[in-house]
């Protein structure tokens, strides 16, 4: 049997009805961290779950559950109130809580602002495998570039974007190379934005999921 850190023993409550357990954990700046675990297995690799900016870890209450079915455990997290810039420690810590499970690295999986924050705490971070980011933006200009902190990425990397903002995305993409992005945008429709398009209210979804299926699989052939 594993032994966790106190922390973990005595700040969790277990929802039997969705799955969850509530876990909390601090960052480096001692910023009390929320979250809901979705344990499949121990020694499974984690995807970590940031909420777009304004919302919190309870859009990916439809979402996780399915992702546990591709051999993954999940972690929601909300993110501190303020600028996103400031809540990129927030990240780091879930990053740090997963891995005291195991040391796989991890998934980073964000939509809008915290997809960017994704981005960016991926570069040159060997602890991260891949990312996913739903309609990442330039949303931390003049500070902070994302055209030019995607160089830093060396993990795949899955996009999506509505029809409408795909030309946008894609040159926020252009430095990453071809072989380590998959770019997706819907066929079938203009789009949804967000963890929506993955949910039963977008008649659409099946594309998403397809998508995203398929880029788990290109993932599951890399070495840990």
């Amino acid at each position: 049997m594993k032994i966790f850190s106190l922390l973990f023993l005595f700040s969790s409550a277990f929802n039997a009805a969705t799955g969850q357990e509530a876990v909390f954990f601090f960052a480096e700046d001692s910023v009390k961290i929320r979250g809901s675990l979705y344990l499949k297995n121990y020694d499974l690799p984690f995807i970590i779950l940031c909420p777009q900016n304004g919302s919190d870890r309870s859009e990916y209450n439809e979402i996780a559950p399915r992702l546990l079915n591709i051999n993954y455990n999940c972690l929601a997290i909300d993110l501190r109130a303020g600028t996103p810039p400031t809540q990129l420690p927030d990240i780091k810590a879930a990053i740090r809580f997963a891995r005291g499970f195991n040391k796989h690295p991890v998934v980073l999986l964000g939509a809008a602002h915290s997809a960017s924050l994704c981005i960016l705490a991926a570069g040159k971070n060997p602890a991260i495998k891949a990312v996913i980011a739903l309609n990442p933006g330039e949303f931390f200009q003049p500070q902070t570039k994302i055209c030019d902190e995607v160089k830093n990425l060396d993990q795949p990397v899955f996009v999506s974007s509505t029809q409408t903002e795909f030309p946008y995305i894609q040159r926020m993409m252009a430095a990453v190379p071809a072989e380590q992005l998959t770019l997706f945008k819907p066929a079938k429709a203009k789009g949804i934005r967000g963890p929506e398009a993955f949910s039963r209210t977008n008649p659409d979804n099946g594309e998403y999921w397809f998508a995203l299926t398929m880029f788990f699989k290109k993932i599951s052939n890399l070495s840990p």
